[in-house]
Formats: structure tokens, sequence, C-alpha cells
């Protein structure tokens, strides 16, 4: 099924979880002078234009970064992801806002590398045409560009198989990012899979997973599933802007499932969670869980 654009939903709280937690990944990972990878098994377009086209119908970044634009006492991770979107905004108007691919471009370092899956053609034509864009403006600024097919590999295809071929990879360090669109209900089997089967090929990788909360079953028992496959530690962390709608439309809470997070982690989003809950609420509903575990 290929109907799925993210651009509909680029910047809205699930972003905003989404992208927050990735970058406080990247940060950690960022440590240690040993390179990394970074995969991202379901990467959309890279950079989504708010003011126009697709996000514009629905203009859902108003129930996300919308809220966190002009605040001045944000908590450090939700400053510094605020920082990497208005450094792209240049003019200080909201119009442009990053994928997951962008923001580990920006958070990463030279050494370490991206490999980039999309199986939807014209996103990943986008996302090909994106990464041009960012090489040739750095080399507008006398920066040295990023550089395709070495240090950032675009590819169409299924980053579930994609990520086989990957694993391990050679400085034993990987950040993979698993974001399917869940538009087609085996998504969640087919995640369960795909991580089951990375951590046999690479145990000690950090594997983290973005799920929406619904009413689906695959939804509910998606972190479940998780939990039992054998990761040495976990950490589960969800958001709810407001209460679930009587029909199950609409996606009011999401969650991101990390397996070998880094142990500062959870402490961090203790003290970030609540910040962010009381900045989008919606109605009495919202909230967000925190738990974690492992072996």
């Amino acid at each position: 099924m290929l109907s799925y654009r993210h651009a509909f939903h680029a910047g809205n709280h699930a972003d905003v979880l989404k992208h927050t937690v990735t970058i406080m990944l990247l940060r950690y990972m960022n440590q240690k002078d040993t390179p990394y990878m970074v995969v991202d098994t379901h990467a959309g377009a890279g950079v989504y234009a708010l003011d126009g086209g697709y996000a514009s119908k629905n203009a859902e970044y108003e129930t996300g970064i919308a809220k966190l634009w002009g605040k001045t006492d944000l908590p450090a991770p939700l400053a510094d992801y605020v920082k990497l979107i208005k450094d792209m905004n240049p003019s200080g108007k909201l119009r442009y806002y990053p994928g997951s691919p962008y923001c580990a471009e920006k958070i990463s370092r030279e050494q370490d590398r991206l490999r980039l899956f999309e199986l939807h053609p014209a996103e990943v034509k986008i996302l090909d045409e994106n990464f041009r864009k960012l090489a040739a403006h750095a080399r507008e600024q006398g920066q040295r560009p990023t550089v395709r097919g070495t240090r950032v590999l675009v590819q169409r295809g299924d980053g579930f198989q994609g990520l086989k071929a990957l694993l391990p990879p050679p400085s034993r360090r990987a950040l993979v990012l698993i974001d399917p669109p869940y538009e087609d209900k085996k998504d969640y089997q087919y995640v369960v899979e795909t991580v089951k089967d990375a951590i046999k090929r690479f145990p000690t990788g950090t594997y983290a997973v973005w799920y929406p909360i619904l009413q689906r079953i695959g939804s509910k028992q998606l972190p479940e599933k998780l939990k039992n496959l054998g990761a040495k530690s976990w950490l589960n962390v969800s958001l709810s802007i407001s209460t679930p709608s009587p029909d199950g439309f609409g996606l009011s809470s999401s969650g991101m499932f990390i397996l070998n997070p880094p142990w500062t982690l959870e402490a961090d989003l203790k003290k970030m969670m609540p910040y962010l809950v009381d900045l989008l609420a919606e109605d009495a509903g919202a909230a967000f869980e925190l738990e974690s575990g492992g072996l």
C-alpha cells in the first residue's frame, strides 16, 4: 500500500515526541568517538513544507511544533529539537519541518553513516532531491557537503528487508529507526519480526520504534510483544494530548519503544514529559506513560 504521505501529519504531536527522542538518542551516540550507523527503515521525504501542499490541508503541526515555537522555557531536549527546526527556518517563520533523516544528518558527525530506505516512489525521489539540496547549500556556505553514496545512502526499497544486510555494522554501533505508516495492519507484525531478527544479528544495537496508539489489536499488542524479544533493556514512552474519540478516529496518542536505550534516557524523559503534556494538552485526557525493563 503506497497511498500514505507523511506530509499530512508533519510536525504534529506524534512528530514532536518521535523527533525529540530521536535527537536525544543521537546526542547520546555522539558521546563516544567511535563512528555509528543510522538506519531509517521508512525515511519519508526528509523535509516538509508546512505552508503548502499536504501539510497545510489539516495543519496538524498546530497540535505539535507550533505550540513550542515561541517558548523560551523549554527543557533542554525540547530546546535542542526546536533549535534544529529554527535553524532550517532562518526567516523566523515556521515554514519547513524536518523528518528523521534530516534530524539524523544534522546531529550525526562526519564519520557517521546514514542508510535511508523509502518504498514510496514519489517520497524517495523528494528525499533524494532534498539531500542533493543539502549538499549544494553546504558548498555555498563554504562547508564540506554531505557525500551521498558514502556518508548518506538513499535507497528505494523495503526497509524491513533492507535492514538485514546492514547488521551488524562494521563499527558495531548503530541506531535503527523503525517508523512504518501502519497503514497496512501487517506492519505491526513486520515490526516485531524485523526487530526480533535484528537483535539476533546485532544484539547491542539501539532500536527505536515509533507506533500509534489506536483501538486496533495490533497497536495495543505491539509494546508487549517488543518487551518479550530478549533485549538486554527497553524503555517505552507514550504521549496522549487528549481523550480518544468515541469513534476511534484520529490520533491523540503515540509512543516510542526503545530497545537497548542509553541508561540516562529514562531520567531525562521523566523531567521532560510533564512539561510536554502541559504544553500540548487539549483536554483532561492528556498524559504520558514511561516504563522500562529488560533481562
